[in-house]
């Protein structure tokens, strides 16, 4: 009994002394390759994993956004798993790592959106990423988003609608805006992107809540190393759930693909040979697929079914909640800034007067204070708040070396909230971005949609659907929010969600 009591100890010993001899040299390998980044301590082998899961999404948000102060230098590390992640935030670091046509690749948690993505423009790298955008970006051409303001338009009105019957039938009563805007910017996507009307404002659609729960999947698994592995994942309850998501996502998209190719196959060809790039106005409006279609159809290498799909549900997946997010951070922060809430009713009235007619895109052009209001909004809450990438080649940031290989975390939120780069970072202040306050500044201290070749391709899309929802909001009432930046609790793992109701007080202008 005394010898196999001997034996266990032994045993135990040995398996502790290999877990340190494996971690000491795991940790000196990572001291070799990144030298003197400054790092966040965490366990052996799972890194900082377990420190972020004990934390709420808030307090993720909290510890993060206290890294600026931290870690002056604008850089550091940490580690998930085994994998460290190096995280910069100072501009002329940024500089050297978003214009870059080498390092465009995506960081290997991106692959957890293969799934669903495929290898979309939000995925892919290399030649096929070069191919893809190239082939989609004549879709998002300024001449067509004009006939997509006529979609913007039809879909805002309802959502003032529902908007008046919820404050009618709760009269003095706050309401909680993002579900409803939420909707709103599903409704304007499903059109958009594949011309299909899901009347998510009205009633309950299956797509669209699959599409929030199949997000919120990939954030829990994005946190939790032991997710990464699939056949473990694809096992458990959280992966099995996602498969069935991604079932009812897949199968909608390719049912609208199928339909849409058989109605193109049916109808007169004749436009095709008239001088108009893309037939605008000659026929039924498009949608960002049709105009996919069109363009595959020239292409010398033609996307498959596979891969269209693959675009369109990265159209899905990008197109609605970062844009929702972005209105409904705007209006709250307009309810917690009076004056300068007022100055945006001012420039509404001197433009459209007593006229109750929707806005044009010309007179949207003319709102260059809800302009800056949107930028300031985006600056304190940028919807993407992180971006990462793999290296493709060694990169030099002052006295540090990034390696071939290194995961480099751009941290877009600490950019932005940087009180060296931007004074009293949380104050709501869109005069930052009037020219004379923005000459001097380094262009990557304001990135909230990217930068350099991988930009998001449909920041004038978003910039136009925000102007156009919260302009005919803001044209019936005037809002004051319940809560103010200090108590409102929101999370950031994909994007810079509430994770509380967002309540708005509305009263009528007129």
């Amino acid at each position: 009994m005394r010898m196999d009591f001997i034996f266990l100890v032994l045993c135990i010993l040995c398996i502790v002394g290999i877990f340190s001899i494996l971690s000491n040299y795991h940790q000196y390998n990572i001291r070799q390759k990144f030298g003197n980044i400054p790092e966040i301590k965490g366990y052996p082998f799972i890194g900082v994993a377990f420190d972020f899961m004990k934390l709420s999404e808030y307090g993720r948000v909290k510890r993060f956004s206290s890294f600026i102060e931290e870690f002056k230098e604008g850089i550091f590390m940490y580690q998930l798993g085994t994998k460290p992640f190096i995280n910069i935030f100072k501009p002329k670091y940024l500089e050297l790592i978003f214009p870059s046509t080498v390092n465009i690749t995506k960081g290997d948690s991106y692959d957890l959106l293969k799934p669903w993505l495929g290898n979309g423009l939000l995925t892919s790298t290399g030649k096929q990423w070069f191919h893809d955008r190239k082939l989609i970006g004549p879709t998002f051409h300024f001449s067509i988003l004009d006939q997509f303001a006529v979609v913007l338009s039809e879909k805002v009105e309802i959502l003032t609608k529902c908007f008046e019957k919820t404050i009618k039938d709760n009269p003095g009563k706050a309401v909680d805006v993002f579900p409803f805007i939420v909707n709103a910017t599903l409704d304007i996507i499903c059109e958009t992107a594949m011309g299909v009307d899901v009347q998510a404002q009205e009633v309950v659609n299956k797509y669209v809540s699959t599409v929030h729960q199949a997000s919120l999947l990939i954030i829990d698994r994005m946190i939790q190393p032991w997710y990464w592995i699939d056949w473990l994942y694809y096992l458990l309850p959280a992966g099995k759930q996602f498969k069935s998501t991604l079932d009812i996502l897949h199968g909608f998209t390719k049912k609208v693909i199928s339909k849409k190719k058989v109605e193109r196959q049916s109808q007169n060809t004749k436009l095709e040979n008239e001088d108009n790039e893309f037939n605008i106005d000659k026929r039924k409006r498009k949608a960002f697929l049709d105009l996919l279609l069109d363009q595959n159809e020239k292409d010398d290498t033609p996307l498959t079914d596979d891969e269209l799909r693959a675009q369109v549900d990265t159209f899905m997946f990008e197109g609605h909640d970062t844009t929702a997010v972005a209105i409904t951070w705007a209006l709250f922060l307009l309810g917690n800034n009076l004056e300068h809430q007022e100055k945006v009713h001012e420039e509404l009235e001197e433009i459209f007067g007593d006229s109750e007619v929707q806005a044009s895109v010309k007179e949207l052009s003319q709102l260059k204070y809800l302009e800056r209001v949107i930028k300031e909004t985006l600056r304190i809450f940028p919807s993407v708040p992180l971006i990462m990438r793999k290296l493709k080649e060694d990169v030099k940031l002052d006295s540090y070396t990034l390696p071939k290989g290194t995961l480099v975390v751009l941290a877009i939120m600490l950019t932005h909230r940087s009180s060296e780069i931007w004074p009293d970072p949380l104050k709501f202040d869109p005069d930052r971005f009037l020219p004379e306050n923005s000459q001097n500044r380094n262009p990557y201290a304001y990135i909230p949609f990217s930068a350099g070749p991988r930009n998001c391709i449909g920041q004038r899309f978003a910039l136009l659907e925000e102007k156009i929802v919260l302009t005919a909001i803001l044209r019936k009432w005037r809002v004051k929010s319940v809560k103010t930046i200090d108590t409102i609790e929101y999370g950031s793992s994909l994007i810079m969600r509430p994770i509380e109701e967002v309540f708005i007080h509305f009263t009528p202008k007129k």
